[in-house]
């Protein structure tokens, strides 16, 4: 195919369309590493990052972090510093062909530049394992270096041997005084004939939740909307109603839902009730299914809990049926009473730990037969071969307890599965064995 030439355009010059406008985010995209907000745990004097820009060798990379913490931009700046080629591919849009392609643009630059090339694959995680490997020869050769920006944890998503060819990087989300300082850096630059309230300026870096991108657009939204309506003084009721409704950085399947649910356990777990409702309200609030939070909470009633409050599993039941019968937002109070109340509750992981160790016997044991005078003899057959013989009615004993009865299989070796707490109920439970161990002994000093 031919390419177009001047002339060619000039043909449809008239017709052309406007440039399209170029959002905020993009024009304030910092140029160079000194511009970067942010990131100063990689990015500050002796820091990881920095030592990389200063060593002026480009290594491949993934760079992992929440939305808006200055992946690309980070990508870009490499390419300018190192004098590198910058490529760009999108792992939600591109497929082998468009590796092929990037791989043989970056070998033609090779050849009639010798510049090095910058590959930057953006969301890498969205790449299967096939589209992953074909990075792999590249990478190894030199010809590329690779730097992957994902929102997921790279040890999930990104092959080992991708994965062990680059340096992990974790980015964070921006504190609200670097959020404030990119607000200023916004308004002078690029907003200058408009003016923010105090109020109007801490509800965008709010709504923002450390997200510089989301900061800037929702800047430009509301300066929109002032313009639209001729005005110069931007205050919180303007704002407020320029702006959309407030949505989290909260990913339903990715690192921000399970690092959210792993502190609501832990603070149920910590006896913390304040963080637990905290947490919990996270969650809600970023749209996280209420009937899977249930869930978790009766698995924490069961894992650390447990017989210490065996109230705490039926009231987690409870909360649940109570959430499918009222839904949303009602039936969320019952979610919120529950989560106080487990953290509240006295803690024991005895059964869980229990339960672990049995299977684990069991898992390796033999299949040992069960003893005779514990098989039940419903018909005569089964009663002539002696099943049964011999058992003794617990019912019919002091405290409904046979002292020195043998419940396992003949020959097992002793176990102790099960170790109650000082915990709760798990004190009386812990009393009572010990006295009915008590009298095992002597039932068996007696035979």
């Amino acid at each position: 195919m031919r390419m177009s030439s001047v002339s060619d355009a000039d043909l449809f010059s008239s017709t052309q369309s406007p440039s399209p406008h170029i959002p905020l985010a993009e024009q304030l995209r910092p140029k160079q590493l000194s511009d970067v907000i942010g990131q100063q745990h990689l990015l500050g004097p002796g820091k990881p990052l920095r030592l990389a820009f200063e060593t002026g060798k480009p290594h491949s990379m993934i760079l992992w972090g929440p939305p808006g913490t200055g992946k690309t931009t980070l990508a870009r700046i490499m390419a300018h510093e190192f004098n590198c080629e910058f490529i760009s591919l999108s792992a939600v849009l591109s497929g082998v062909k468009d590796i092929r392609a990037a791989i043989e643009r970056a070998e033609l630059t090779l050849q009639q530049s010798g510049r090095h090339t910058i590959l930057f694959v953006d969301e890498v995680h969205r790449f299967n394992k096939a589209q992953q490997d074909a990075f792999l020869p590249y990478v190894e050769q030199g010809l590329i270096t690779f730097v992957g920006a994902t929102t997921e944890n790279p040890s999930f998503e990104v092959n080992n041997a991708l994965l062990s060819r680059t340096q992990v990087y974790v980015l964070t989300a921006l504190s609200q005084d670097e959020l404030s300082q990119l607000f200023e850096r916004a308004v002078s630059q690029a907003l200058g004939n408009v003016e923010f309230s105090d109020e109007a300026r801490q509800v965008i870096i709010e709504f923002a939740d450390g997200d510089a991108r989301r900061l800037l657009n929702l800047l430009e939204q509301v300066q929109t909307a002032a313009s639209a309506a001729a005005l110069t003084h931007i205050d919180k009721t303007t704002t407020l109603n320029a702006l959309s409704q407030n949505t989290r950085n909260f990913d339903k399947g990715g690192d921000a839902f399970y690092d959210q649910i792993s502190a609501l356990h832990k603070s149920v777990r910590g006896s913390s009730p304040d963080a637990a409702l905290y947490w919990l309200c996270r969650m809600l609030d970023g749209g996280a299914d209420a009937l899977y939070i249930g869930r978790r909470l009766i698995r924490m009633a069961v894992e650390d809990i447990g017989l210490a409050d065996p109230r705490a599993l039926r009231l987690a039941l409870d909360a649940c049926e109570t959430y499918e019968r009222l839904g949303s937002p009602e039936g969320e109070l019952a979610l919120a009473q529950v989560s106080l109340y487990l953290a509240c509750a006295p803690k024991s992981n005895a059964a869980y730990l229990a339960y672990d160790k049995a299977r684990a016997f069991v898992a390796r044991d033999q299949s040992r037969r069960v003893p005779i005078h514990l098989r039940n003899a419903p018909t005569r057959v089964m009663k002539d071969l002696g099943y049964g013989k011999d058992y003794r009615y617990a019912h019919d004993y002091p405290d409904a307890y046979v002292a020195g009865e043998q419940y396992f299989p003949d020959g097992m070796p002793e176990v102790n599965f099960y170790e109650p707490t000082g915990y709760g109920l798990e004190q009386k439970i812990q009393e009572k064995l010990a006295h009915l161990r008590a009298l095992d002994q002597q039932a068996k000093r007696k035979i």
